[in-house]
């Protein structure tokens, strides 16, 4: 790199205010390209004289939809999708733009982002009714993205773990497991008419609805919670299509709700949450207990920052009765800024304390959580590698 372009490079993310500097130190005009640039970042990064509107004389109404949409233009044409997403994040936190996520136009022009989504979602009851359906658009976006990752590592997840159960003497062509049934019956092999005739046929377990797994997932709707929701409603939907698991989504703060019945569309479930407010994760999970029929075939994850507004001796003490009734219980701490777990300590370390599973988990290792803990492997190298 020149030391023309050094210098250039130095001016932009130093700002308007220091061109003086630079042209003192030798460096030549910014090219058009760089002007640009400058524009588009000093409207979020620049001091109070720089605006949307390029005078910073508003009159402090605000920038209109107009500046915004040729600075979303300007952006999505001279950066990288990382980095529009970042300075779009940048533009609600430093100048309140929430008119970016509330005009249709504006919602169409946004680079998909999970920050980005999160704040949509907790503003949804402020949402005009002429950018509902851009809002929704711009969230399935979101969704297809994380579905598109998940999706087939947790079928097949699933689908490895429960193949791998007791076969059922009851017959079910859905069930039928034909890789097994061959083996088994290879010595049957008829030459004459070319093909093999069983004496026995084996069917999987999971075929019987008695013998489905059940999955709870028991959802933090907090402020904070914004990513894990958006992760845990797409595997939530993913796992309540496949016919080997009955799945149920409570979402909690203060009260409860069941969205078990949105499961059918991600976005639908997606909106059902109502982001925001106190947090009782004890009355919760005494209602998960009420939807625990075969303990030794539930799987239960809790999924929480664990700031418990609540009573946090009743949450322990609940854990512990659902474990020991034989319940499969697993705690999954609330993700943020890319990944990193956000949660009280105090309580993550108590319910670690009582042999139950309590880490933060990358959403790329989800599906490998679900195969583990529907075998009754341990998680210790998941959590350990968190």
């Amino acid at each position: 790199m020149s030391q023309q372009e050094q210098l250039s490079r130095w001016r932009l993310i130093l700002g308007s205010e220091t061109q003086e500097s630079f042209s003192g130190m030798g460096g030549m005009s910014l090219s058009q390209e760089e002007l640009l640039m400058d524009s588009a970042l000093g409207a979020i990064y620049g001091g109070p004289g720089e605006s949307f509107g390029g005078s910073g004389g508003g009159g402090g109404k605000g920038p209109s939809s107009p500046h915004i949409s040729k600075w979303l233009g300007d952006l999505r044409s001279l950066f990288d999708p990382e980095t529009v997403a970042v300075v779009q994040n940048d533009a609600i936190e430093r100048k309140g733009l929430k008119q970016l996520l509330l005009e249709p136009e504006l919602l169409e022009g946004l680079e998909p982002d999970l920050n980005m989504a999160s704040t949509l979602l907790m503003l949804k009851d402020q949402i005009p009714k002429k950018s509902k359906e851009s809002a929704r658009a711009f969230i399935r976006r979101i969704v297809e993205t994380i579905n598109k990752m998940l999706e087939s590592d947790v079928r097949r997840a699933v689908t490895a773990a429960l193949n791998r159960r007791a076969h059922s003497p009851l017959p079910s062509a859905s069930a039928l497991d034909f890789p097994y049934t061959i083996r088994r019956n290879l010595k049957n092999y008829n030459q004459e008419l070319g093909t093999i005739i069983p004496e026995r046929v084996w069917f999987f377990d999971r075929a019987s609805r008695v013998n489905r797994w059940n999955v709870i997932l028991d959802i933090d709707q907090s402020g904070s919670m914004g990513q894990s929701i958006l992760y845990s409603s797409v595997m939530a939907c993913i796992l309540a299509s496949m016919s080997a698991v009955n799945t149920h989504v409570v979402a909690f703060d203060t009260q409860i709700m069941d969205l078990t019945p949105l499961c059918a569309d991600p976005v639908d479930l997606l909106f059902g949450f109502q982001m925001g407010g106190g947090t009782d994760i004890a009355k919760s999970i005494a209602y998960c207990q009420s939807l625990v029929e075969v303990p030794a075939k539930t799987l239960f994850f809790l999924i929480s920052d664990l700031e418990e507004g609540g009573n946090r001796a009743g949450l322990l003490r609940r854990l512990e009765e659902m474990k020991d009734s034989g319940v499969t219980v697993i705690v999954l701490l609330a993700i943020a800024d890319g990944g990193k777990p956000y949660y009280d300590a105090q309580t993550a370390q108590r319910i670690a304390a009582m042999d139950i599973p309590c880490f933060a988990c990358a959403p790329e290792r989800l599906p490998e959580l679900l195969e583990r803990a529907l075998k009754g492997q341990s998680l210790e190298g998941l959590a350990k590698q968190a």
